[in-house]
């Protein structure tokens, strides 16, 4: 049976991140992630996740202090930058109990992105694996991010086998890789050795995943017929409240027809 996440980036934003953890809980989901938690108090957040068990699977490294920024970690020039948000984010993952860091590309279209964001994946593995942390990367949709260096899955796999450190994997976004490239299931089966952890939402509306061109219960039954045994994390945009749009939850779940 799926176990869903819930994105605290985008549920719940209306509260602090120790409350959405707790509120999280309440609402049936078995695990929280989140997007920029730095402004939240470490040691409250971790007491939120233990008085609640629920794992923090993952925090983002920060955009960036430039109009635009989506991340630096392949923009040419930028190394210092980027290395300073891995570790901020290393060091607050490790304080608060999280599984992971997702490291953000950032926007850029320059000849030696590739080798950048290698050089600084390598680094960022190496420290995240050290404090007990993994590292993941997401392809992202031109369409939301322009010029965001990671599109596709498959560039995603060939910058994990070039890193080639076993803290690294892919955050395989069913919304981004949709719209993106399409055949969903087939390319998630195709990658699922390098896959980190799943997320969804409707396609286009990045709404919550009852409506749209992508027929998720079906989905998360296919991914279950995968073998996948890790979360899926809801990172959808609520229609109207977070609370109001719970109801794919609780279908998903077999609370309600």
């Amino acid at each position: 049976m799926a176990r869903f996440s819930a994105n605290l980036g985008f549920l719940w934003t209306d509260r602090g991140l120790p409350e959405a953890i707790l509120t999280a809980a309440a609402a049936g989901f078995d695990a929280v992630e989140c997007h920029f938690p730095y402004d939240e108090d470490p040691v409250a957040v971790r007491a939120a996740l233990a008085r609640t068990g629920l794992p923090l699977l993952a925090l983002n490294t920060v955009r960036g202090d430039r109009d635009g920024d989506f991340g630096q970690a392949a923009v040419p020039g930028r190394e210092t930058e980027a290395r300073a948000a891995i570790d901020q984010a290393v060091t607050y993952g490790a304080e608060v109990g999280a599984g992971a860091v997702h490291v953000m590309a950032g926007r850029t279209t320059a000849a030696e992105a590739d080798a950048t964001f290698v050089a600084n994946l390598r680094y960022a593995a190496q420290h995240a694996a050290a404090a007990g942390l993994d590292v993941l990367i997401e392809p992202i949709n031109h369409y939301d991010v322009p010029d965001y260096h990671l599109v596709t899955v498959e560039q995603g796999r060939s910058v994990i086998e070039a890193v080639g450190h076993p803290a690294l994997g892919l955050m395989f976004d069913c919304y981004h890789v949709q719209i993106s490239q399409g055949d969903l299931l087939r390319r998630l089966d195709d990658h699922l050795d390098v896959v980190g952890h799943i997320q969804f939402a409707s396609v286009p509306n990045r709404a919550e995943p009852d409506e749209g061109e992508l027929a998720y219960p079906q989905i998360f039954e296919a991914i279950d017929a995968l073998g996948w045994d890790g979360f899926l994390g809801a990172e959808y945009r609520p229609r109207t409240t977070t609370d109001e749009g719970l109801g794919w939850l609780s279908r998903a779940r077999g609370i309600t027809p």
